[in-house]
């Protein structure tokens, strides 16, 4: 089995949480931390914009995206909004995750809480080719659902 290479990335805490960390060997995800001085309600449906206290500085190439903990939206409805989100590699600003609360009840968010996962990620530059035509597939235009045989 091929080992994985690590990636170098600097990054900056201004808060009081720890650093992003992966909690088992295989882990793609690591978990960010509310950086809250004090609890905060997300009452059903509404959303907030939680603070980490990270600032990191990416690799061209590399996207980092945040995503919801399932622990988080199978038990209590709290998941990432638009997950995954994307920060890019020329993005210096803070690391900010915008959580939703899809459950019925109100859910209180404690400072310190476990609120996503960041996994970072390679991608590609795009050159278009622009064309008059395609090749064509077996495929072809089908759309959602089109491939449930």
């Amino acid at each position: 089995m091929e080992e994985s290479q690590s990636l170098n990335v600097k990054i900056v805490n201004k808060g009081n949480q720890p650093l992003p960390e992966y909690k088992t060997e295989q882990s793609a995800g690591m978990d960010l931390h509310a950086d809250l001085a004090e609890s905060i309600v997300l009452n059903p449906l509404e959303r907030r914009l939680i603070p980490t206290g990270l600032f990191i500085e990416l690799p061209q190439g590399i996207e980092a995206q945040v995503r919801s903990r399932s622990g988080m939206a199978l038990k209590f409805g709290i998941s990432v909004l638009n997950s995954p989100g994307t920060i890019d590699a020329d993005y210096r600003g803070e690391i900010g995750v915008i959580l939703i609360n899809l459950s019925s009840e109100a859910y209180t968010l404690q400072p310190g809480e476990r609120i996503a996962q960041l996994v970072l990620a390679r991608h590609e530059i795009v050159n278009w080719t622009e064309t008059l035509e395609l090749s064509s597939t077996e495929r072809g235009s089908g759309g959602f659902g089109s491939t449930n045989k």
